[in-house]
């Protein structure tokens, strides 16, 4: 039988990323939740936290964390049903954890996220990643949920399509006339500095494959933040793959400038949640789906 205390105390720790932190959470002392965690991962044969700061879990210390979160929905449900049960008792709201893209996030994804907290006492933590990776997060047991690229289901968990969200590569008026003075070809494209959020965007790859037929070298700006990818283009400093619903208002405007006319890259997206906690995140997931459905543009599912 697991110790339950013991448990709470590790995924308190990983939650607030220190042992001083976490005892305050539980209102005790610092010495008694390192006890537990030392006493449970003596019990468990594993190490379940890496000191440090912040503290973190391990592989197997996020699965109990995961573990922890289903334990409490289950808590909160039984007390909807015995409220008699948790008069005098201390309620700790559950927190989970949920990964997302970065364009998501900065587009439809918060949307659904204040639909869903108007209605629930859950409290959430918003990992983001590349949407090609945040179905990692989910394997490793790191998250319940995600919003990912991968079609395929991973292992335990079940798949819901949510449409296709739409980028334009776009520039200012100014980056064009300065580096397309002859049109948009791919001696130009490999001159022309890109802006790229991170070492997995992948997305100005993705489009250069569709419109001129390969991929090729390009200089570059780094630049990992959703918002400021448009203000950069708007800026002149690049050229980038830009969600459309971040730079419509400014394609009517004239401050950006499609490179080519009319070539879109579409990428599905998918929800993806634990099988074990899909009941419990039901409500989650008909926000999630909602607004995709009304935000997203329909892809190739």
């Amino acid at each position: 039988m697991l110790d339950y205390s013991a448990l709470r105390a590790v995924a308190a720790v990983v939650q607030a990323g220190s042992f001083e932190q976490a005892a305050h959470s539980l209102n005790v002392t610092p010495s008694a939740i390192s006890q537990r965690v030392k006493q449970l991962e003596e019990r468990l044969g594993l190490v379940l936290i890496v000191r440090g700061a912040p503290c973190v879990a391990t592989e197997k210390g996020a699965w109990l964390c995961r573990h922890m979160e289903q334990v409490g929905m289950l808590e909160g449900e039984l007390l909807r049903h015995l409220p008699a049960a948790g008069i005098g008792a201390a309620r700790h709201k559950v927190t989970l954890h949920v990964a997302t893209n970065a364009d998501s996030l900065g587009t439809w994804f918060l949307k659904a996220v204040s639909h869903f907290t108007r209605r629930s006492e859950h409290l959430l933590n918003l990992a983001v990643d590349d949407q090609d990776h945040t179905a990692e997060w989910l394997q490793r047991g790191h998250v319940v949920a995600a919003v990912t690229s991968l079609g395929k289901p991973v292992q335990g968990c079940r798949r819901v399509a949510l449409g296709a969200l739409r980028y334009r590569a776009t520039a200012s008026p100014d980056f064009m006339v300065r580096h397309f003075p002859k049109g948009v070809t791919p001696d130009a494209l490999a001159l022309a500095p890109a802006l790229t959020f991170n070492q997995k965007d992948r997305l100005q790859g993705q489009w250069l494959q569709q419109v001129v037929g390969r991929k090729f070298a390009h200089p570059t700006h780094w630049l990992p933040s959703t918002q400021s990818f448009v203000d950069g283009a708007v800026m002149g400093i690049g050229w980038g793959m830009n969600p459309i619903q971040l730079v419509d208002q400014h394609l009517r405007s004239g401050r950006l400038i499609e490179l080519i006319p009319d070539t879109p890259i579409d990428i599905p997206l998918f929800w993806q949640v634990n099988r074990l906690s899909a009941d419990h995140l039901a409500e989650l997931t008909r926000e999630v789906v909602a607004v995709a459905r009304s935000e997203l543009v329909d892809g190739k599912l």
